[in-house]
């Protein structure tokens, strides 16, 4: 269900912010209290619906509209003031990710945008909330959207079987690497 709640900031205006980034560690965390994701290999982006305008941006605030217009259009589809991250990607034929068609994306068969957080829903800014929250509300969203903007699914499983999966999976794929995260984490607040 679609809605905010009492700890949210209401009537927040949809802008870019830079996002947190994954951290190198020796060892991944492990735990009831943390989930794990693929780390797709593409171009991390900020997709902003504002006053009626769709804006994708990369984790820097390079301009991404224009170069990935597929992905802008589907971003006219979110609800008016709402901000998703998530990572773009290039596949082949196969459906595999592909670094390199993503580089040369006039060849690839498909340029999609794996979405794996919702910081601001429809004016409620929503940082506060933790991240199982916030990717419940993410996963109901883009049910409703185009098919170019894809959940970024988690993997109820120990880190290390995620590791190992993608390692046998690794000459077929291009998967990067295994994010985690902790369920209840909320965004650290932007400084400056």
């Amino acid at each position: 269900m679609l809605r905010s709640d009492d700890r949210d900031n209401e009537n927040v205006n949809a802008r870019f912010f830079k996002p947190m980034l994954c951290l190198a560690v020796p060892k991944l965390p492990e735990g009831p209290d943390w989930q794990y994701e693929l780390k797709l290999d593409g171009y991390r982006g900020i997709g902003i619906r504002c006053i009626g305008r769709a804006h994708l941006a990369s984790r820097n605030g390079k301009e991404f509209s224009a170069r990935f217009a597929t992905i802008t259009r589907a971003l006219h589809q979110l609800p008016d003031e709402t901000v998703i991250d998530g990572e773009i990607v290039a596949v082949d034929g196969s459906g595999r990710p592909s670094f390199n068609l993503l580089q040369n994306f006039e060849i690839a068969d498909a340029i999609l945008f794996y979405v794996f957080d919702l910081p601001i829903l429809a004016g409620t800014d929503l940082r506060s909330r933790p991240l199982e929250q916030r990717r419940a509300l993410l996963r109901e969203l883009t049910e409703k959207l185009p098919d170019t903007l894809r959940f970024s699914e988690s993997f109820d499983v120990t880190a290390s079987d995620l590791i190992d999966a993608v390692r046998r999976k690794a000459s077929k794929a291009s998967w990067q690497s295994a994010a985690t995260a902790p369920i209840d984490r909320a965004i650290a607040p932007a400084t400056g």
